[in-house]
């Protein structure tokens, strides 16, 4: 008798389109005899069989499965992200948002997306993170983790933030601005991307600095190498910051807190399905004009 494999499914399921993707995909694996757990809060909305196994979730959740796949736009993807770095296990992503540059897959993949779980033909990259710790008089406050980025940004609308920017233990500039985000290469197209950072390739390893709209005449964009050390000092006469981790979780940054930095410990693993250049995967996602292009000229 064959060993019964389980793949464990994090799906948005806030909208029609997406129950009928979801549930499309479920019905799908099950035809061919893969097991799906998913959470309970998300089972509820979705015509599933009852052989779907729903869990409460927690630590532990995905224990035994395979698979992490991911159904849903950025948001739910770097919610599944959490759920892969915890567990180890890579994830599959299933865009049915609007960009989804963590996303292997778009919604018409369906069956493709079936098949290949089927077979396990997937390759597995691993896709570098964050750590970051938060400090106030030289002790640690906090401590969280980022896949896309962390970004420190002033808590009033009226006030800007003063802060001091820091690489390698030697201070690189202060001024006033709405934040500064410290991102991954995967997050150089997110947060750090519309605030001007440069997009850097998933293979490059390296840390960037972006400052988010810095009164400054030096405020530029940083990368730096993967083993540098950044960090951000708020201020002491300027009002609390915060600090965000994917958007996803906050933290109140007191005046004086120090935000730092550094290559994270435990990679993401992602699964891919296709082997296709990163340069094709931002001009499909960004739908970059490419109108004109001759490519290479003929050998002669």
């Amino acid at each position: 008798m064959s060993e019964e494999r389980t793949v464990f499914l994090i799906a948005h399921t806030g909208r029609e389109a997406a129950l009928r993707s979801v549930e499309g995909l479920v019905h799908g694996l099950l035809k061919e005899g893969i097991r799906i757990r998913l959470l309970a809060s998300e089972a509820v909305g979705l015509d599933l069989p009852d052989g779907v196994e729903r869990v409460p979730g927690g630590h532990g959740a995905a224990d035994g499965c395979e698979l992490i796949l991911v159904a849903g736009g950025d948001g739910t993807l770097l919610r599944g992200a959490e759920l892969a770095r915890e567990s180890g296990l890579p994830m599959l992503g299933i865009n049915l948002g609007r960009v989804g540059f963590l996303a292997e897959a778009e919604r018409d993949d369906l069956a493709v997306v079936v098949e290949r779980v089927v077979k396990a033909d997937y390759e597995i990259e691993d896709r570098m993170t964050l750590d970051v710790l938060v400090r106030t008089n030289g002790d640690v406050v906090h401590q969280d983790w980022a896949l896309n980025e962390a970004s420190i940004e002033k808590a009033a609308r009226e006030r800007m933030l003063e802060v001091v920017t820091e690489v390698d233990g030697r201070p690189v500039s202060n001024f006033g601005c709405d934040g500064v985000v410290l991102s991954t290469p995967t997050g150089s197209t997110a947060y750090a991307f519309s605030g001007g950072g440069p997009v850097v390739w998933p293979e490059v390893e390296a840390l960037l600095m972006v400052p988010i709209s810095a009164h400054a005449l030096f405020a530029r964009p940083l990368v730096t190498s993967p083993d540098s050390v950044l960090a951000v000092e708020v201020q002491p006469k300027t009002p609390h910051g915060v600090l965000w981790c994917d958007g996803r979780r906050s933290v109140e940054l007191p005046a004086g807190a120090r935000v730092e930095v550094r290559r994270g410990s435990t990679p993401v693993r992602l699964a891919r399905l296709h082997q296709a250049p990163f340069t094709d995967r931002l001009v499909a996602k960004f739908a970059l004009p490419v109108t004109g292009w001759r490519g290479r000229g003929k050998v002669c």
